[in-house]
């Protein structure tokens, strides 16, 4: 005689997502290079084998102007007129959201806090892709060399004094608040974030947890 077999009961566990709300304090200029429109435009040209044109003049304000991730409306016209004007209207601006967790993610892995990054990447996440940064850029001129080659002249928005705050949810049944507050403060003093990063050599994009 046949035995049916007992219906299996699987219980899965709820996750236990919990959020927080988390503020960092720039304790080194955070400077940015968010590619322009204009920048993209060429590098497609390329790609795409359109004849090249002209070089057009430089315009440091528009570099400057077009460097930063406006959160508010930016100025149609690329002077530092209209840059002022939009800052007394009060102007915001943000930061990928992306490039503060990486640089927690980064550090935890490679002091080994942290068994691997992908398991840090699924453990929390900043709720916003662009993060808004408390402060007032200013224009940076910086000798670069292209390909480790040309020189060229860069000019770029950064925020000498900053700080940012923004809400992180998390699976309590992976990390505790303590533990993604020193993933953070590490990355802080170890990665940064945005160009000329401590991680890439640099000094800039340092910052700790309030």
């Amino acid at each position: 005689m046949a035995v049916k077999d007992k219906a299996l009961e699987i219980v899965i566990p709820k996750i236990n997502i919990k959020e927080f709300k988390m503020t960092l304090v720039g304790d080194s200029p955070l400077m940015c290079h968010r590619w322009s429109e204009k920048i993209k435009k060429q590098m497609l040209d390329v790609h795409m084998k359109k004849a090249k044109t002209a070089k057009e003049a430089k315009n440091p304000v528009e570099d400057f102007i077009e460097s930063l991730y406006w959160l508010t409306e930016k100025p149609t016209e690329y002077t530092t007129e209209a840059f002022e004007e939009a800052i007394q209207k009060g102007a915001k601006f943000g930061f990928p959201a992306t490039a503060f967790k990486s640089a927690a993610v980064s550090a935890g892995y490679r002091a080994k806090i942290t068994k691997d990054k992908v398991s840090s990447y699924g453990a929390f996440h900043i709720n916003s892709e662009l993060v808004e940064i408390e402060g007032v850029p200013e224009i940076r001129e910086d000798m670069v060399r292209l390909n480790g080659l040309t020189p060229d002249i860069r000019y770029r928005g950064e925020f000498k004094q900053w700080k940012t705050s923004f809400v992180v949810r998390y699976n309590a049944g992976v990390y505790g608040v303590e533990q993604i507050v020193s993933l953070f403060n590490l990355g802080g003093f170890a990665c940064g974030v945005g160009e000329f990063r401590v991680e890439k050599g640099g000094t800039c994009g340092m910052f700790h947890v309030e």
